[in-house]
């Protein structure tokens, strides 16, 4: 592995006595400071510790950031979380399939946050990644009800040329091997002008096995005379679920003079997953029994316009951005045929030549999402000891959503229960969701005396959703309330739903500098998500949730900056939070409920040192008990929480799902001279306790608990000049 990158030859630098060599300059604030003089709960990844860690991707850099969990079903299929803000029902796609994410997720300046998963961006060239905990909805609005996670991008730089490449060959375990070619150059073109360029190709071999089996439907009824026996020789393959993802970036900045520049990006990415990313235990480690395709193409781009500049002694930004984003996801499915099996009506049909339909239902479905957003800041001078930092911003997403649940040869068998114009699907949606936001917001900060500062923000916003469009079966298409439409692969329009509302999110912090090296900070700040509408006509639309954090922070430096101990202490108010669930009855059809109150108890920290030149000792952990306050109650006849029979589906006290209560990792890092040759030897691991499932009782005693694992990681390196 080669590799060339000029951020690593800035750490010789001379630096004056007294600072940090190793300080990490972040922009959390929107203003440029270094991580250590924040008042604000911010875990920072740099570029070299990236490169220490060969992070490449989501999976990598999460192991980082105790603070963050994530469910994922593979690659462009993530959800992230802060803190525990997660009820395991609160993502995907399609009209309400999912809450808007909980978590809000940037690209620079760009929100990249959309309707459906996370993007899985590839990390290559990158300056840092920041990960703000807590509700960010003063100076983040974009879904950022329990945090941020940026990714900030190594910028153009007009004065010298730089490039480097990475060439990488892996084999893990008994799975096929991989490979990986990534590289950049940094290209002056005049004065004040220069584009950078990135470009990668990834391949991850498959690790998961989807072996022989045949699976037996019996038809809804008890005659084994028309039992359909199938075999899923057509798709069975050792290590079948490989990953391929290529891309690039390409960044040109303009200096029009010494007060203003220009920098227009691209940003572009495929990547294409086959295979699963689950496996059934019942069939062996990493192996599976699918009777259908596996695939999930993401493709998307983003383009990106940042000016900035300054009137009078005022710093102006502006930051737009358009994306462009595709998913086509198709899933095994026949493990829900062997449910809908025991269940009359639902796996046998006549095919009309004396015998019966496989009845292995097909998914596929697509998501073509677009996403527009402008923010215009202008802050004053940080030299004062009253400043303010002030902005307006406009979004709007939009995600053309369709999904298919098909039997093959459905239409064309007599009188057939296929939805008209969806093809041979037994359910079929294809909606147009939009959604706007607006907001105006404010932050103000007044050094009462040279070493305390109070700091008030405030963001207040409108939002206006809406969703049109099918969603149901071939009773949904022929019922009098499906207005008819000419629109291609519409039977009718069943779904013309709008939400709107206007709201507020404030922040108020205190922090006292006690000394250069030393900090305190208390915060007490607030997190808004709009709420929305179901598509069944009987549940009832589900309110917006919202979320107070009370928060004690520490940060501090010791020993001429040898150690560091940085930490946060913080209680976690949830209110009306949102969950997705198909209850019994509801057709496999995912309704959003809010499901109550829930508490966040925790405290999370980071601490390095260097006790020794070349010795680099570093772990961060958090410590989380996160759990309903109220009664999640059992559902009524219209599908809608009801607790006067008393029964409860998930009640006050149940822990809240995907976040372990305890996650931490350490590093020990020895960087050493052997002969002429820069060496090193580096050990990392991670350890998290088990998760909950499911938030429900039911789901959750019905899958059991993740257990505990711990992961351990060992490199060695040397590398001569570049």
């Amino acid at each position: 592995m080669t590799s060339a990158h000029p951020a690593l030859a800035q750490n010789a630098t001379p630096q004056p006595v007294g600072v940090d060599p190793n300080a990490i300059v972040v922009t959390a604030t929107h203003r440029s400071e270094t991580l250590q003089h924040v008042p604000v709960s911010i875990q920072a990844i740099s570029n070299i510790k990236l490169e220490q860690h060969q992070v490449n991707d989501i999976d990598d850099y999460v192991k980082l950031l105790p603070s963050v969990s994530y469910q994922t079903y593979g690659p462009g299929q993530t959800q992230i979380f802060f803190r525990g803000i997660s009820s395991g029902g609160d993502g995907g796609y399609g009209i309400r399939g999912g809450s808007l994410p909980a978590s809000g997720l940037y690209i620079d300046e760009i929100p990249v946050t959309t309707i459906g998963n996370a993007v899985d961006i590839h990390t290559y060239d990158m300056a840092r990644v920041e990960a703000l905990s807590g509700p960010q909805g003063t100076l983040f609005g974009a879904s950022s009800l329990a945090g941020t996670l940026r990714l900030i991008t190594n910028q153009p730089d007009p004065d010298k040329f730089s490039g480097g490449y990475d060439l990488t060959a892996n084999k893990f375990g008994k799975g096929d091997a991989g490979a990986t070619v990534e590289g950049f150059v940094n290209l002056p073109l005049a004065k004040g002008v220069a584009i950078r360029l990135v470009g990668f190709y990834e391949h991850d071999g498959g690790y998961i096995s989807n072996v022989p089996s045949t699976r037996t439907y019996t038809l809804g009824n008890n005659d084994p005379s028309n039992n359909i026996t199938i075999n899923n020789s057509k798709y069975v393959k050792n290590n079948f679920n490989d990953v391929d993802t290529y891309g690039g970036r390409a960044t040109l900045k303009v200096e029009v003079d010494d007060k203003w520049s220009i920098t227009p990006a691209i940003i572009y990415q495929h990547q294409v997953a086959n295979g699963a990313f689950l496996y059934d235990p019942a069939e062996g480690d990493l192996k599976v029994n699918d009777f259908t395709p596996d695939m999930n193409t993401d493709h998307w781009y983003q383009a990106s316009l940042t000016i900035q500049g300054k009137v009078g002694n005022w710093d102006v930004i502006y930051a737009g951005g358009y994306m462009n984003r595709h998913i086509a996801n198709q899933a095994d499915y026949s493990y829900y045929t062997v449910a809908y099996d025991k269940m009359p009506g639902y796996t046998k049909f006549a095919d009309g030549k004396g015998g019966y339909l496989d009845p292995t239902y097909l998914y596929s479905g697509s998501d073509y999402i677009t996403k527009q957003t402008h923010e215009l800041r202008l802050s004053s001078p940080v030299d004062r000891p009253l400043r303010l930092l002030t902005g307006l911003f406009l979004q709007r997403q939009t995600d053309h959503a369709i999904a298919h649940f098909a039997i093959n040869g459905l239409a064309a068998i007599p009188d057939s229960p296929a939805v008209p114009n969806c093809g041979d699907s037994l359910f079929c949606t294809n909606e147009q969701i939009v959604d706007r936001d607006y907001a105006a917001f404010a932050e103000l900060s007044y050094d009462i005396v040279p070493n305390l500062t109070l700091t008030g923000g405030v963001r207040a916003f409108k939002y206006d959703n809406s969703a049109l469009g099918f969603s149901g079966y071939l009773s949904d298409a022929t019922s009098g309330s499906c207005y008819a439409t000419s629109q291609p692969g519409l039977p009718c329009i069943s779904i013309n739903k709008d939400t709107s509302g206007t709201g507020e999110t404030h922040k108020i912090n205190l922090s006292w500098r006690i000394d250069p090296e030393r900090m305190l900070y208390a915060t007490l700040s607030t997190g808004y998500r709009p709420g929305g509408f179901n598509r069944r006509a009987l549940v009832n639309p589900f309110k917006p949730d919202t979320l107070d954090n009370y928060e004690i922070g520490w940060k501090t430096s010791w020993f001429n900056h040898r150690l560091i101990i940085n930490g946060a202490a913080f209680i976690e108010e949830w209110h009306n939070l949102q969950y997705g669930l198909a209850p019994v009855g509801s057709g496999g059809v995912i309704n959003i409920y809010n499901a109550g109150n829930a508490e966040v108890k925790g405290v999370e920290g980071d601490a390095t040192l260097r006790p020794m030149r070349g010795l680099t000792l570093s772990a961060s952990g958090t410590y989380i008990d996160a759990k309903l306050t109220t009664n999640f109650c059992s559902f009524d006849a219209n599908g809608n929480p009801d607790c006067v029979n008393g029964t409860v589906a998930a009640p006050a006290g149940t822990p809240l799902p995907i976040q372990p209560k305890v996650k931490f990792n350490a590093t020990v890092r020895y960087e050493f001279a052997l002969g002429t040759l820069k060496s090193f030897a580096q050990v990392a691991m991670l350890h998290q306790s088990s998760t909950r499932s499911w938030l429900t009782d039911t789901e959750a005693n019905l899958l059991g608990p993740t257990r505990p694992f711990s992961t351990f990681d060992f490199s060695a390196g040397i590398s001569r000049g570049s």
